[in-house]
């Protein structure tokens, strides 16, 4: 009789660990879960339990998932331990910075269900973990449509500044959208209508480009609701209500800021 796998899940945000939770169920019906809100619980965990495997969010409260990958592999009895890091920190510094760490893959917010456990299912096989880990196909790595420009003379909408922009990332690409209002709990963005539409509950990252140097905050969130921007069944432009699940304090003071810096400007 097989030992049911025991995965630890890791994020800050309780809506991330429960669309990571259900992928693997799906996959892994036996499976063993743990999950914890940042590092330092994760640590607790870890240390007065054994699993498998572990995937992790980059940015936390407490303790970092870099901090958290540092201990484990210095650690007796974790050093060895598959750890994957899940985080909107794509970017080529963080990923070698991953690596020279220890990590054992990455994959990037937001993500399809395939994809995850793609990654969870190579790692195992790796380790040793999985008799047949029966791979599929490899979509780690989807193809990113270019975002359509934003033309809004058709559509009858004024064109906004440029600090209103940015970009939401779905798993089957990445939109240009435009950020019609922004609060601590949601944005309410503007986006092109394509051939395959964003989906009410997906989860995606907002990403945000402001400040003189162009600082970059990624939101992690899902999509709340979906409309028209026009009362009509073929409009060109669709309204979205992007919820955010970060609990990351150094994001909510980010928020803040450009909340408050956006209402001066106006």
């Amino acid at each position: 009789m097989s030992v049911a796998l025991k995965i630890l899940v890791v994020d800050d945000a309780a809506f991330i660990r429960d669309l990571v939770k259900k992928g693997l169920r799906t996959y892994f019906p036996d499976i063993q879960l743990e999950e914890a809100a940042d590092g330092r619980k994760a640590q607790h965990l870890m240390q007065n339990m054994a699993f498998d495997l572990v995937l992790c969010d980059w940015e936390m409260p407490e303790m970092s998932g870099l901090e958290l990958l540092g201990w484990c592999r210095v650690t007796a009895g974790l050093d060895q331990i598959p750890f994957i890091m899940v985080t909107s920190r794509g970017d080529k510094d963080h990923v070698v910075q991953a690596i020279q760490a220890g990590v054992t893959d990455y994959i990037g917010k937001p993500f399809s269900a395939e994809q995850l456990i793609n990654k969870v299912r190579k790692a195992l096989a790796r380790a040793g973990k999985l008799q047949d880990p029966k791979l599929m196909k490899d979509k780690d790595k989807p193809s990113t449509p270019t975002a359509p420009k934003m033309r809004f003379a058709s559509a009858g909408v004024a064109k906004p500044s440029l600090n209103n922009q940015g970009h939401l990332r779905l798993a089957s690409g990445k939109l240009s959208c435009i950020i019609k209002s922004l609060s601590l709990k949601e944005a309410v963005l503007i986006v092109k209508r394509t051939e395959y539409p964003p989906q009410i509950m997906e989860s995606a990252v907002l990403d945000l480009e402001q400040g003189e140097h162009l600082e970059t905050a990624r939101l992690n969130g899902y999509l709340q609701a979906i409309s028209g921007l026009e009362p009509r069944p073929d409009t060109e432009w669709l309204q979205l209500n992007f919820y955010f699940v970060d609990a990351d304090p150094q994001k909510m003071d980010y928020l803040s800021r450009l909340i408050t810096a956006n209402t001066l400007a106006h």
